[in-house]
């Protein structure tokens, strides 16, 4: 059965180019661009069409992106034809390049007005910025199916209280309240957010000296109550990197004593939302899901997270396939979280990336002239190149490691 999850694993992900490379080609055909050839995949095709406009549209063996090739993409274009008279682009747009076998290799000059290169530079950008915008649409269409249908995360109730800590180490009527079951609702008046912000992470830590005020509903009659917490300045809490677990120490007949117990415990469980509540919700819970992937990176660049966490495509679709197979409901995640990933990813500035090239044309527009189209073309091959070596390194270390 786990072949059936892989081969839906890679389905997800080759949805998820889709998106993207349409958004390319939508917004190209609106603006009046000429696409050669609609991709998903690199490499070998496993299958290809050419349509009736001229474009071929192929997919191909290595799902690790996609493009959409528009005519003249790099300032060039190749037109093979047996005879220069009967293409209706013969004569003054056509040079002859060199022979092949029985028919000329023609390559269009570059002041052909459909070039993709001789189009302002504003309709580029918006041609660039088109796949991230698909992907982030398609995160929040997923996002508001994920929260109408299951919820995600935004539940908080209490599992366990612990009667020490309880009776001595925290003052005011904050835990004598709290019960198994309770839900928790809100902390200092801000409704817990299950993506946008670590607003439990705050509240299970429980600061030493802080106080808190916890909104609970209560599980047997249903009534909603602030209770007011104050931590004591005997309990000094810290995060321990090797157990993955807050420990509080806590001063008992005059010695110190470790508990992973914070007064309390609390699981999250989730609850489908309304349609009216999904429709409000999705939009910020997409963008959180955004934000949380700008964190990643931003980690990776300040050296706060390692780059083994990361996972390249052979361990993205195996970590998917199992999930899924424990629980199908996972699915619903992993849809809006790969299409913000996705999102976010092709907008960094780097070669070969949407991101990438936009910043080339932004320069270009700048300062009137484009970079050398060589130089440009070499330094997004040449990243190209680096991108795909890195996803495969990060299988490679996911393997070994």
């Amino acid at each position: 059965m786990i072949v059936v999850y892989i081969l839906l694993a890679i389905v997800i992900l080759m949805l998820m180019i889709l998106i993207h490379e349409l958004g390319h080609y939508v917004v190209g055909k609106l603006l009046g661009f000429k696409i050669t050839e609609f991709s998903v995949g690199f490499f070998k095709p496993i299958w290809q069409k050419v349509n009736k406009k001229g474009e071929k549209i192929s997919v191909r063996i290595l799902p690790l992106g996609g493009y959409c090739a528009f005519y003249g993409e790099d300032g060039t274009e190749e037109v093979e034809d047996d005879n220069k008279e009967n293409n209706p682009q013969s004569g003054e747009n056509f040079c002859e390049k060199n022979k092949k076998t029985d028919h000329k290799e023609y390559t269009v000059i570059k002041d052909d007005p459909d070039f993709f290169t001789n189009k302002p530079a504003w309709k580029r950008l918006l041609v660039f910025s088109a796949g991230v915008l698909f992907n982030f649409l398609s995160a929040i269409i997923f996002s508001f199916i994920l929260l109408v249908a299951f919820g995600y995360g935004n539940i908080y109730t209490v599992t366990d209280v612990n009667p020490y800590f309880q009776e001595n180490y925290v003052a005011g009527t904050g835990l004598t309240q709290l019960e198994k079951n309770d839900k928790i609702l809100a902390i200092d008046g801000k409704d817990i957010s299950y993506v946008w912000d670590q607003t439990f992470d705050t509240m299970v830590t429980l600061k030493e000296g802080n106080s808190y005020t916890l909104t609970i509903e209560k599980a047997e009659s249903g009534e909603i109550l602030d209770i007011n917490l104050y931590v004591q300045t005997e309990v000094v809490t810290s995060y321990n990197e090797e157990t993955k677990q807050y420990e509080t120490e806590i001063l008992e007949n005059g010695e110190l004593k470790t508990t992973t117990a914070l007064g309390f415990s609390a699981g999250m469980s989730s609850q489908a939302l309304s349609f009216g509540e999904a429709l409000a919700q999705c939009v910020p819970f997409t963008i959180g899901l955004a934000w949380m992937v700008i964190e990643v990176f931003w980690g990776l660049i300040t050296g706060q997270i390692p780059i083994t966490d990361l996972a390249g495509t052979i361990t993205v679709i195996s970590t998917m396939a199992t999930t899924v197979e424990q629980s199908f409901s996972t699915i619903f995640v992993y849809l809006p979280l790969i299409a913000v990933n996705l999102a976010v990813f092709n907008f960094l500035p780097l070669p070969a990336l949407d991101g990438g090239h936009a910043v080339f044309t932004t320069i270009e527009w700048i300062r009137g002239r484009p970079i050398n189209r060589n130089i440009e073309a070499i330094i997004h091959a040449v990243g190209l190149i680096a991108l795909l070596a890195f996803v495969i390194i990060l299988d490679l270390l996911h393997f070994i490691l």
